[in-house]
């Protein structure tokens, strides 16, 4: 099981489940430190490493172990828990990563570091090996083209940090990462930049105060196996509505929350995990998270961290016997690790295998030296995160038979005949043609048919891994025992294979293959040969033992988390997808649920399970070999809900309260044992337990109620896992015996400051008849408090009320008392004043009329004098038609200002109008007007409203019909009149007024036409000057066409053009002129020039032999004439020179 270290970086692997105490695994106090050094200088490692018993330590590298001693020196001090390696006389092929393991026998720690040398000066280019000349022209185009879009040898620019952030950086980093972040960023004062931290931190703690409690587990990015960069931190927000920002490098970055963003957020409970998918070059740089506006986090991405990618694949190469064959790959970023790789096994630099890396570091190379038949297979370059695969092909050449080599007796290798030539007799079954699957690094085999020798040849053949595999082939006569070939290399019975022969039918026999056995297969008899592949199906594979638990249900409790680990076996990548009731399950949901997938295992996290989360699971593995599934129940134990309402509640008159409810919708997985029965009186807060009930009845009654008080009850379910929800029901009143009825509202006999006197009637209804007496509360006006008056009921209904606060207001009410108790309260008194009574007001002043209209008067007036009587608390205006005796009032109670409009009067009809002024004492005396008032309108001199929008002059086409907009105001409506140059418009030019705007619709079809439109308005019944608006209206119109063309040679090599001019330029109108041309080429008009103002143009360039047709169009401001052409084109006859023989 795996442990974790106190060190960052260290892995710690137990191997034991129980370590006797006083013992312990191995574990690093102290771990390398990364260095970067110059070329020929010395790297030293030193790691401090404890455990008991004393762990072994050993160094090695991902190039191999350290050997050598004079280049690699290993020591330790007896006693002492410090190990150092020595690297002496550092080389370029030294940077590599050094991986550091201690060693005991409970368990074993590991911890990695990188070395890094520099090189300096010119490194001397090797000379490469003449490269094989039969490689596919086309792979190494596009290998070619790709290549030139990398990066050269020239070092890429470096990102400027801002150095804010390097700060930031450090006040979240570990100590340890101190002097390499300094060494880095150039910060030299080591002391002055720990005194600046000390500082710094101080204020960012009191930023972070503002949004974030507490936080801690700070993880710093790392990149795991599936290539992706993760940090995550654990936050105690204020508020969990807080806003949380990435930023890269100072700019901020959008993230998702799943995994089809390439920047994501993860968020289990406080704990932010935030993962950057798809890494690249350009991804490094310094990382930041922010609540609101404050930085909580900073870590950083090594351009060294990200994994390299592969950005041209490896080729499928061919080639002769004995000739080289040359793999190339380019990666996107340096990559010391890369390995080579042949069927599957690491491949040594030797004089076999020549391996070499380009200058930037990007592209590897490997030369197989005197391929052989034995070297044909599957190539692989892996970097650890990435790799790209590739066939060698060796083909034999020509004429050459199959045979066996003298330095390898065991091995024959395959010759692959080329060219049509040959006969049937020897080539039994011709070889297959291997074609390369682009993407895949795979070959598909294309098998032709048997023929000569074979009456049935090879088959290809899939298998699942474990299951025995048999290829056969049947001869047409005997040709011997016959061999077999597996890749180019002889199958023996060592090889785990079992040969058969019947007659004629040859079988190859493999119990229980594995995946390391496909391949393609060949059997060899007597020259003849025929091949097929055999394809090894490697489906994800769950232990039975894993298979057996999932059987049993997976029970837990709501709200704890749920994990469920699924492990598999299977070689190649593999896909999880989970299931619940068949339908799919999606990770980083609303939910919260997590899918992982590791390596040998896929896990499905639930952060809080709750009812809804039970059911039928499933996960099913998918790989390229199959698909396996597995299924699993998982029950979610909680709390039962509420059992279902209404819960009705019954007075039983006598036998108490009988309460009625239905069992719950869920019980939460475990059977109800019983139900708990409480109550509570209105007006209180305790619920008291009154009994329970069988789980088998729905029914209780309670006989412990109180007449004539209000209560409400509720019912809880009770399983083993305890009581959930209660079902509450509504306060219910237990009827009491008969209540008197509710008294009248009280009437307001007389109100003084001295007292008010009250008095009201008896309530009827049952437990009216014997009244004891009456209770009278008080309340000011605009409280929602009751005052007892009287402690004693009073047997009168009438009663004197002295305690009051002169000029305050108040309302009453009356309760009836009999001897089964108080009744309902009466409605409460109209409000009171407690004052003596007032003086009427007097007579309003200076009442008169402000505005009339057709329909309103509008009047206005002052308030009465005080000396007249007490201060008026409103009016009341009223009106008398001239045909009437009755004042009618204009409105509904009072107005409280000194103006009123009445509305909705006839027009032209006269009024006589009053106004009262109004108080608690009374109504003064009415103020009226002595005349009639007319409901007519003021009248208003007509006046021509002009503004920007109005132009004096307007130009309309001809043809078009024109608005022309005018404003005025005048009381009453005017009479408006259009003129056209000094005459009435015809009926056919239409006008209209709205709300003091006249328009007119005119149309016009003359041509040229220049008139004057005058507006006149005059009042027909009111004696005022008429006011004339003059607006000047211009209707122009297309330009006759110009008269005929006349051509003419003023000048050798060029026509000038001469035409009549349009008729409308004799009037004065503005125009000009455009000149198209033609000739015998081209028989599109082309426009030769435009904007001409005279009556003639030239052209030039006119060439012999060649037709040219001319012409002329006039053009204005509101379009173009028809055009006017030539009769006759233009030709300069072409001279023709004499030759003489």
């Amino acid at each position: 099981s795996q442990k974790k270290s106190s060190v960052p970086g260290v892995s710690i692997r137990q191997l034991v489940e129980e370590i006797p105490e006083g013992c312990s695994t191995p574990d690093f106090e102290q771990k390398p430190v990364t260095l970067a050094l110059q070329e020929g200088k010395n790297a030293i490692f030193r790691a401090v490493v404890c455990g008991e018993p004393r762990p072994k330590v050993h160094w090695q590298s991902t190039k191999g172990d350290l050997s050598n001693s004079s280049k690699y020196q290993v020591s330790s001090a007896p006693g002492s828990k410090e190990h150092v390696l020595q690297v002496n006389k550092l080389t370029g092929e030294d940077t590599d990563v050094y991986r550091c393991t201690a060693v005991n026998m409970y368990g074993e720690a590991t911890c990695t570091v990188r070395l890094t040398v520099i090189e300096v000066g010119f490194r001397k280019k090797r000379k490469r090996q003449k490269e094989p000349q039969e490689v596919c022209c086309d792979q190494r185009g596009e290998a070619s083209d790709l290549l030139s879009l990398l990066p050269r040898a020239l070092p890429a620019p470096k990102k400027k940090v801002d150095l804010e952030q390097v700060w930031q950086l450090l006040m979240t980093a570990d100590r340890k990462d101190y002097e390499r972040i300094c060494m880095k960023y150039g910060i030299v004062d080591y002391r002055g930049m720990l005194r600046k931290l000390q500082e710094m931190k101080q204020e960012q703690e009191d930023k972070m105060a503002q949004y974030v409690n507490a936080i801690s587990n700070l993880r710093h990015i790392r990149v795991t196996k599936g290539g992706i960069a993760t940090f995550d931190l654990e936050l105690d927000l204020k508020d969990s509505e807080s806003k949380i920002y990435l930023y890269k490098d100072g700019e901020m970055v959008p993230y998702g929350f799943d995994n089809l963003t390439k920047h994501c957020l993860r968020r289990l409970g406080k704990r932010y995990n935030f993962q950057i998918q798809d890494l690249r070059p350009e991804d490094s740089g310094i990382y930041q998270v922010k609540v609101e506006d404050t930085i909580v986090f900073s870590t950083e991405l090594e351009a060294s961290a990200i994994p390299a990618r592969v950005v041209v694949p490896l080729a499928e190469t061919r080639c002769e016997e004995q000739a080289d064959a040359v793999f190339e790959c380019t990666l996107s970023n340096p990559c010391p690790s890369a390995a080579w790789q042949f069927r599957r096994r690491p491949l040594q630099p030797s004089d076999k295998y020549e391996v070499s890396v380009s200058p930037n570091g990007l592209t590897h190379r490997l030369v197989v030296r005197g391929a052989r038949f034995s070297d044909m297979g599957l190539y692989s370059l892996d970097t650890g995160f990435y790799a790209s695969s590739a066939w060698l092909v060796v083909e034999a050449g020509k004429d050459k038979d199959l045979q066996t080599t003298s330095t390898d007796s065991q091995q024959q290798e395959l010759s692959r005949r080329s060219g049509k030539e040959g006969s049937k007799d020897r080539d039994a079954t011709r070889s297959p043609t291997p074609s390369y699957k682009r993407g895949t690094g795979s070959f598909s085999m294309e098998v032709r048919g048997p023929s000569g020798h074979f009456s049935q040849g090879l088959a290809d053949t899939e298998v699942q891994q474990g299951e025995t595999a048999i290829l056969s082939c049947t001869l047409t006569s005997d040709l011997g025992p016959g061999t077999w070939f597996k890749d180019g290399v002889k199958l023996t019975t060592q090889d785990g294979v079992v040969f058969e022969q019947e007659g004629l039918v040859h079988r190859l026999l493999i119990a229980h293959v594995q995946r390391t056995q496909a391949g393609r297969y060949t059997f060899v008899a007597s020259n003849q040969q025929s091949e097929a592949t055999l394809t090894v199906q490697d489906t994800p594979i769950i232990a039975p033992d894993v298979t057996e638990k999932l059987r049993e249900p997976l029970v837990v409790k709501a709200g704890k988390p749920v994990a469920v680990k699924i492990p598999f076996q299977s070689c190649l990548p593999v896909q999880a997808t989970w299931r619940k009731d068949g339908a799919e399950v999606e990770g980083s949901g609303s939910r919260g649920t997590q899918i992982a997938l590791g390596d040998g295992y896929t896990r499905l996290c639930l952060p809080s399970a709750d009812r809804k989360d039970r059911g039928q699971y499933s996960v099913t593995l998918k790989s390229e070999g199959g698909s396996v599934q597995a299924k699993l129940t998982l029950q979610v134990i909680d709390k039962p809900e509420p059992p279902q309402g209404p819960l009705e509640v019954q007075d039983c008159h006598g036998a108490g309260v009988c309460l009625r409810w239905r069992p719950p919708r869920d019980d939460g997985g475990q059977a109800v044992e019983h139900y708990v029965v409480e109550r509570r009186q209105a007006g209180r807060s305790t619920w008291l337990k009154v009994g329970e009930a069988l789980a088998d009845g729905t029914t209780f009654t309670d006989a412990r109620v109180e007449r004539g008080r209000k209560y409400a009850f509720r019912v809880r379910a009770v399983t083993s896992e305890g009581a959930g929800e209660a079902l509450e029901s509504e306060e219910v009143l237990v009827a009491p015996e008969a209540l008197p009825g509710a008294p009248s509202a009280p009437a307001i006999v007389s109100a003084s400051s001295q007292g008010i006197t009250l008095t009201w009637t008896a309530p009827r209804g049952p437990g009216s008849a014997h009244i004891l007496g009456y209770l009278i509360e008080k309340r000011k006006k605009g409280s929602n408090t009751w005052t007892a008056v009287n402690d004693q009921p009073l047997p009168e209904r009438r009663w004197t009320v002295v305690d009051v606060r002169q000029g305050c207001q108040y309302e009453f009410r009356v309760t009836a008392v009999a001897p089964s108790g108080p009744g309902e309260p009466g409605p409460p008194s109209d409000v009171v004043s407690a004052r003596d009574p007032m003086r009427p007001p007097g007579p309003v002043r200076n009442l008169q009329v402000t505005d009339t209209s057709n329909t309103s008067i509008t009047l206005s007036w002052a308030g009465p004098d005080a000396q007249d009587g007490d201060e008026a608390q409103g009016y009341v205006v009223e009106l008398c038609g001239s045909y009437s005796l009755q004042w009618i009032p204009c409105h509904e109670g009072t107005v409280p200002v000194t103006t009123y409009t009445a509305k909705g009067l006839r027009p032209q009809e006269g009024y006589f109008v009053r106004v009262t002024a109004v108080n608690e004492g009374g109504h003064s005396q009415p103020t009226a007007l002595d005349t009639l008032v007319q409901a007519t309108p003021t009248t208003v001199c007509p006046k021509f409203l002009m503004d920007s929008s109005i132009k004096d002059s307007l130009t309309v086409k001809a043809g078009d019909t024109f608005r022309l907009p005018v404003s005025f105001e005048a009381a009453p409506m005017p009479e408006v009149t259009w003129l056209k140059d000094g005459l009435p418009l015809p009926k056919r030019s239409v006008t209209t007024t709205k709300d003091g705007l006249r328009e007119i619709f005119h149309p016009l079809s003359s041509r040229h036409l220049w008139c004057l439109v005058t507006a006149a308005m005059a009042l027909p019944t009111v004696a005022l000057p008429t006011v004339a608006l003059p607006l000047g209206v211009g209707v122009p119109a297309c330009p006759q066409p110009p008269g005929p063309i006349r051509l003419q040679e003023n000048v050798p090599g060029t026509v000038t053009a001469e035409w009549e001019p349009s008729p409308d330029e004799a009037q004065g109108i503005p125009l000009h002129y455009a000149v198209l041309t033609r000739s015998s080429v081209n028989s599109r008009w082309r426009e030769a020039a435009d904007r001409v103002y005279t009556n003639r143009f030239t052209l030039l360039g006119v060439l012999p032999g060649y037709e040219y047709h001319f012409r002329v169009v006039a053009k204005n401001e509101v379009g173009a004439s028809k055009p006017s052409d030539t009769s006759q084109p233009w030709c300069i006859p072409r001279q023709r020179s004499e030759w003489s023989l």
